[in-house]
């Protein structure tokens, strides 16, 4: 019987240190402009938030515990409407590692303004594939999906492509939920035209620079510098393609939000030749910021 039981330990000893949720998020919650004392809800509402982010499993794929994809989300509750009625904005964050180095690389950091919600304290957080369930749980899996398909891409060129699909998946879903952020025709900058651009065929540049500037590029970097900013270089002609075909192509302006500073500090370092073709490269993307970048002949 001893024997039995030891043999049990050891299997589950073996299947924890094995497999690990998907996603490691940080949430936070700011009620600062929120009118009244009673602010427990807020509490169990974090605690709901960080279960449903970090304790569900996302994807067939076992990760190890220093492989879940770490992100930071902050709910900024604006209004309470009634006692379960809030509106809220949602600034997010996802980090990537980098090969060989301590350094983390920002790969999305967005507010979704568009964020109103039911919740009923101590009530469970259900979501169910293919399906609208509430307008928290969408958004929140919607998000997830999102993060997983970037993560993903960053490592194997159209490799966040499955994750994609599900998040377009719960934007068709929400399509009658009469909840904003969701439709096409009420903004070019929101949840649908966010997995738009990542799914259009003909943006595709996008997702090859997340795949090239992440991992021939950064990840490179410790190894060979030069070759790493070689690749960076080349990853960007593929965001200046885009511009000239689709200026105002929301998903690239967050990656310049992304990445500003860090395209600074990279070329920064780089030859004279580098730090002129990058400049000018940056400039082109992003003309109100262009005075950034003269930061990286200095």
């Amino acid at each position: 019987m001893h024997k039995k039981i030891a043999i049990l330990l050891i299997s589950v000893l073996i299947g924890i240190q094995s497999f690990s949720q998907e996603i490691y998020c940080n949430v936070q919650i700011n009620t600062q402009q929120v009118e009244g004392t009673d602010k427990k809800v807020f509490e169990t509402l974090r605690t709901a938030i960080f279960e449903f982010m970090n304790n569900r499993q996302w994807t067939n794929y076992n990760f190890k515990i220093e492989e879940r994809i770490e992100c930071t989300i902050l709910l900024n509750v604006n209004s309470r409407l009634s006692s379960d009625e809030f509106t809220a904005e949602l600034n997010m964050a996802l980090k990537r590692p980098i090969y060989n180095s301590a350094y983390n690389s920002t790969t999305l950091n967005y507010i979704d303004k568009d964020f109103k919600f039911y919740y009923v304290e101590y009530q469970p957080l259900d979501f169910i594939e293919n399906s609208y369930t509430s307008n928290l749980t969408s958004i929140l899996a919607y998000y997830v999906y999102i993060f997983l398909g970037l993560d993903f891409d960053s490592y194997t060129l159209y490799g966040g492509s499955p994750f994609f699909e599900k998040a377009e998946n719960i934007v068709n879903a929400a399509q009658s939920s009469g909840e904003a952020g969701w439709k096409s025709f009420e903004s070019q900058k929101n949840r649908f035209w966010l997995v738009e651009n990542l799914m259009n065929p003909s943006y595709q540049q996008i997702r090859k620079f997340m795949y090239e500037y992440h991992r021939l590029g950064l990840d490179a970097m410790y190894n060979d510098s030069q070759k790493g900013r070689a690749a960076i270089l080349k990853s960007m002609d593929y965001l200046a393609q885009l511009k000239d075909g689709w200026p105002n192509l929301f998903f690239l302006q967050l990656i310049m939000d992304a990445k500003r500073d860090e395209f600074i500090n990279v070329f920064s370092e780089g030859s004279a030749t580098e730090k002129a073709k990058a400049m000018n490269i940056l400039k082109k993307l992003d003309p109100s910021n262009s005075s950034r970048y003269e930061e990286i002949m200095n």
